[in-house]
């Protein structure tokens, strides 16, 4: 099957975590699952998804692997002979969403045959504790690219130069007309 669900509740549910002893459990698995969604369907969920009541936090993981979803826009064209929008296309080849018991989403996500594992918001350090053997491959392309980013660096120091001499004469061409003229 392309979607799995299960929902532990209860005192069996205590090996997730604290809450789902209460609340419950939700465990979600979207494997090699194709889609073709229209924006207009995505956005009128809006209304559905708004409660006046504050829910209940339920700790869930849900799990995606191997999955293509498609986006096409279909709203009316401004001009009629445009092409229209291209569809955006999102592939995920392996991502792991978390719910804990505080109520907060953490997004995880992995490269699948054993390349690189990375977390949102975390530092390379933490990243090398999770894959030890990828932290001297990435040492290795960080330093091949300092010299590239400190001429970039130099490059960014010259134009924001250059901006601030032009803002400089712009002002006092200003102020030439309008003494009193402050920015």
């Amino acid at each position: 099957p392309e979607v799995c669900m299960r929902l532990d509740v209860g005192p069996s549910a205590a090996v997730r975590s604290p809450l789902a002893v209460q609340n419950g459990f939700l465990h979600m698995l979207v494997h090699s699952y194709t889609a073709e969604l229209f924006m207009s369907s995505l956005t009128n969920l809006g209304p559905f998804l708004e409660d006046e009541v504050i829910p209940e936090v339920m700790p869930m993981e849900i799990e995606i692997v191997n999955t293509k979803i498609t986006l096409k826009d279909d709203s009316p064209q401004v001009y009629p002979t445009s092409p229209g929008p291209v569809p955006i296309t999102l592939a995920v080849d392996h991502v792991i969403v978390k719910r804990g018991d505080d109520g907060v989403f953490c997004l995880t996500g992995q490269q699948c045959r054993g390349a690189v594992l990375f977390f949102l918001g975390a530092s390379l350090g933490q990243k090398a504790l999770l894959c030890p053997r990828l932290q001297k491959a990435k040492r290795e392309v960080m330093l091949k690219e300092v010299p590239e980013l400190q001429r970039e660096l130099q490059s960014m120091k010259i134009a924001l130069a250059e901006a601030n001499m032009d803002k400089a004469r712009l002002l006092q061409e200003i102020r030439k007309y309008n003494p009193l003229f402050e920015l």
